[in-house]
């Protein structure tokens, strides 16, 4: 059984460091033990990898005990501190959700806020901090320095949503930050314009979404840090990449071709 408090402490301090902290997104124990053999301080899973790869769907379309299944044997098979994606919390309130991903051997989790088990509805900027809120106070009365990576898709929905999203994108990432989050996510930030936004508005780390070998449309890891963005995680772009290259190379195979 990993252990979760010393895991957690490590994955807070590294975002506490200052430093570009990279999180490979995997889905199983072989891309997990693939990430760690690589070098990387730490792992986060994907709803969407996890789902792909167990046949389902994202959109919280698993069941919550079965994704947590997938966690549980990530968590067990390295040494290295993982954070879990549980999209906006399977409709689960939020004590009971940090407790079962902490029995998981997970120590940090995105939450977002597209409620997928309500339609997709968006949460408003201060229930999606109050449910954020109440996930930092049960994981500090665990005595764990638990790492939630807030999340918002304002940029996503665009301005059929929102009448200036990259403001909303700020607005939301800044309440996240007061109410416990310990980095942001705001999905969709696609210019150092954009990033230099989010990262001006909120002292935690800024994670981006970036292609393992294309890096993200503001640059490479280099330009994005100097952008001042802090944490980088792969969402299902490894995975996507893995099944590219591998049918290009597995087609030379088939008969006829």
């Amino acid at each position: 059984m990993p252990n979760v408090k010393e895991l957690a402490s490590t994955l807070a301090a590294a975002h506490e460091s200052g430093r570009a902290v990279v999180l490979p997104t995997v889905w199983d124990v072989w891309s997990a033990r693939t990430a760690v053999d690589a070098g990387f301080e730490g792992i986060t899973t994907g709803s969407h990898p996890i789902a792909d790869a167990s046949g389902s769907s994202d959109g919280e379309n698993m069941d919550f005990a079965d994704h947590l299944a997938v966690v549980k044997r990530i968590t067990g098979a390295v040494d290295v501190p993982v954070s879990a994606d549980v999209e906006s919390g399977y409709g689960l309130a939020p004590a009971e959700l940090i407790e079962r991903v902490l029995e998981a051997g997970a120590v940090g989790a995105n939450i977002e806020d597209v409620v997928r088990s309500e339609g997709g509805r968006v949460r408003d900027r201060n229930e999606h901090a109050d449910y954020i809120a109440a996930a930092r106070q049960a994981a500090d009365a665990a005595g764990v320095e638990f790492v939630i990576n807030g999340r918002t898709d304002a940029l996503k929905f665009g301005p059929e949503v929102f009448a200036d999203p990259l403001a909303e994108a700020v607005e939301r990432a800044k309440l996240m930050e007061q109410a416990g989050a310990r980095a942001v996510y705001p999905v969709g930030l696609s210019s150092a314009d954009d990033v230099t936004r989010l990262v001006e508005a909120v002292s935690v780390p800024v994670n981006l979404t970036v292609h393992p070998v294309n890096g993200h449309a503001a640059g490479d890891l280099a330009a994005l840090t100097a952008l001042g963005a802090r944490r980088f995680t792969f969402g299902p772009q490894w995975q996507m990449w893995l099944a590219e290259v591998s049918a290009e190379k597995l087609s030379r195979w088939v008969a006829g071709s």
